[in-house]
């Protein structure tokens, strides 16, 4: 005989099913800078709406589903900020809008919306979806492209303060920083290792807009799949290999051990999924990535990476700030 269906499980997939619409609350006040418009005074949602030129309804009732979830508090027609809707302030030293708002770009949602198709063949929707690929919609798109940027600062802004201030950078001559983008995290390591040196490695258009080098900073532009890395005792690779499936994962690190000095260090810098059962943004930021090509991988994944590109694995340190540091030392 089938089980009495309860009401907790049928509002659960109700949840699930519907509630695509809690995300795109949030990026709609995010886009429309309803948190830069409200102070640490409670404001009358009409006035809110006014200040920010959106509906006073549908604000009304967009907050009192954000509400519900924390983010904003709302009651009797007046809206307060929480903790979390601070971190939607542009002015906020940790501020997560740029992040919200990339999240948000219709582009990468027309991906999500081919779910079907990743879960079916296993392979990345984007390609399906935009022509290009992920990679090759945000070089043809000026603005979806600068959001992009803004929250990938944004993310390294607030990371890169744990990653040095948990890794003793110190013993190193040479530092690599391979797809560094603007050079955020390779700056703040020569800070903390005033005898090192380093080379901040990526695409050129990337490298031309990262600033000027100096006597401790060499740019170098190229393509870590087909491009000469430098040769450096220490390499850093953040939020790279969980943009790429294992085949080319696998690659970018073996061209990192062709180039290294022997005993050089390697320091993947990601976020690592939980081997349990519960609930995960890691596992949510999973999916994500299996849209666009890449992967998000537990402690082991990594391990294996490393070890099938000539690293052995060595330790896992936890930054605190939501990502961690695998590190591997060059083998043979």
């Amino acid at each position: 005989m089938d089980k009495v269906v309860t009401h907790q499980a049928i509002e659960q997939i109700e949840q699930l099913a519907g509630g695509s619409v809690l995300p795109r609350c949030l990026h709609a006040v995010a886009n429309t800078g309803i948190a830069d418009a409200l102070d640490d005074t409670p404001k009358d949602v009409a006035a809110l709406a006014a200040a920010t030129g959106v509906n006073a309804d549908a604000l009304s009732r967009v907050l009192r589903l954000l509400s519900a979830n924390g983010v904003f508090a709302y009651r009797e027609g007046l809206v307060s900020h929480t903790d979390a809707s601070r971190l939607l302030r542009v002015d906020h030293p940790q501020s997560m809008r740029p992040l919200v708002r990339m999240l948000g770009l219709a582009a990468f949602w027309s991906v999500i919306g081919e779910m079907e198709y990743s879960l079916r063949t296993g392979l990345a929707a984007d390609a399906k979806v935009l022509p290009g690929g992920t990679w090759g919609y945000l070089s043809g798109n000026a603005e979806a492209s600068r959001i992009f940027d803004e929250a990938m600062a944004a993310k390294a802004y607030a990371q890169v303060a744990g990653v040095t201030a948990a890794y003793d950078f110190s013993g190193f001559k040479v530092v690599g920083d391979i797809g560094g983008g603007k050079g955020h995290l390779l700056q703040a390591v020569l800070k903390s290792a005033p005898d090192a040196r380093g080379i901040l490695f990526d695409q050129a258009h990337v490298i031309h807009a990262s600033g000027a080098p100096s006597d401790r900073l060499t740019l170098q532009a190229g393509d870590f799949f087909t491009d000469d890395l430098p040769t450096c005792d220490a390499y850093l690779l953040m939020d790279v290999i969980h943009d790429w499936d294992d085949e080319h994962a696998t690659k970018i690190l073996r061209r990192v051990r062709a180039a290294a000095s022997a005993n050089a260090r390697v320091l993947v810098i990601e976020a690592i999924v939980p081997d349990d059962p519960q609930p995960s943004w890691h596992k949510t930021l999973d999916i994500w990535m299996l849209a666009i090509g890449g992967k998000q991988r537990t402690l082991r994944e990594h391990a294996t990476l490393l070890g099938n590109a000539g690293f052995e694995f060595t330790r896992e340190i936890d930054t605190h700030m939501g990502v961690s540091i695998i590190e591997g030392v060059r083998t043979g």
